[in-house]
């Protein structure tokens, strides 16, 4: 385990607009249609290594943009929504479909074949990581590496396996709950305490603005797959090698889960960032590039 210091990114790291384009290699209706659903975005060199950006719950690709300027250089950088967030495609949503971890799963793989991907980096923020590790169990043979920005397997805690989540039962049904009342509120105050103790107000501000524009529907589904999925039955399945990335200071995942990945994933590596939040690729975006950049350079 390495602790490194996390800093703040500089307006000048920020990724500027970027004119996105379509794989000439997805020429089927088929593979326009899932494009056109999850709303892909593709940056970088057409014959660079891929790297796929999987985000988490209440976000949208965006979140990312602070860490692209650091690889879209060298990777063919892709991004999406997830169906019933961002640009996507609402009309494909359906709540009662979308609400398993595996079924976003689903549609990352199948983004993945429309495009042709191989040989992929695989990038996945909080649930996203999950979504990811589900995708590596079902399709091993499609990605080389994955790296897992502040992964929980199971937010709930678990006396009798040993394990703490962070959260009890009860206190996840009274998040649920109150966001079930509430979205907005609910909103408000949750955005401050998920970025993080120390982080700026701005940041804040930012991550209330993207819980606020996701549908009511889609945050009440979306946040029970976050918040009640329980992923640490598949860890075991796992053969693609994996970075752990988790910052010391995590609202929501504290170090002791990053641990447990880390000892469960096999061929994975465990790197605790000196930086508060839930999303260190906005808190600490320098931190975080540097340590992934670090991992793909010493991994084949």
């Amino acid at each position: 385990m390495t602790i490194l210091h996390g800093e703040r990114s500089p307006e000048s790291m920020t990724a500027s607009a970027a004119e996105s384009a379509v794989s000439a290699a997805a020429p089927s209706a088929h593979a326009r249609s899932v494009l056109a659903r999850n709303n892909v975005s593709i940056l970088g060199p057409d014959d660079g290594p891929v790297m796929v950006l999987v985000h988490g719950f209440g976000c949208d690709q965006h979140m990312y943009r602070r860490i692209l300027p650091f690889f879209t250089d060298r990777f063919r950088v892709v991004l999406f929504d997830h169906v019933g967030s961002g640009g996507s495609a609402m009309d494909a949503y359906d709540p009662v479909e979308y609400a398993t971890v595996d079924r976003y799963a689903a549609d990352l793989l199948e983004l993945c074949d429309a495009l042709g991907l191989r040989d992929i980096t695989l990038v996945g923020h909080s649930v996203g990581a999950m979504m990811s590790i589900s995708a590596a169990v079902q399709r091993p043979e499609l990605f080389s590496r994955m790296l897992l920005l502040a992964p929980s397997p199971s937010y709930i805690d678990d006396d009798a396996a040993g394990y703490t989540g962070g959260f009890s039962s009860d206190d996840v049904q009274e998040l649920l709950a109150s966001l079930d009342d509430n979205h907005l509120a609910w909103a408000a105050a949750m955005a401050p305490m998920i970025m993080g103790a120390g982080n700026s107000a701005e940041l804040a501000g930012e991550l209330e603005t993207s819980f606020c524009r996701v549908d009511p529907r889609v945050m009440r589904t979306f946040a029970r797959v976050a918040f009640l999925s329980d992923m640490r039955g598949r860890l075991g399945e796992v053969t693609v090698p994996s970075l752990v990335v988790q910052c010391a200071n995590d609202p929501l995942a504290p170090v002791s889960v990053g641990r447990y990945l880390h000892e469960r994933l096999a061929g994975s590596e465990l790197i605790v960032l000196d930086a508060a939040g839930h999303l260190p690729q906005v808190s600490a975006p320098v931190a975080t590039a540097e340590a992934m950049l670090r991992y793909i350079d010493a991994t084949p």
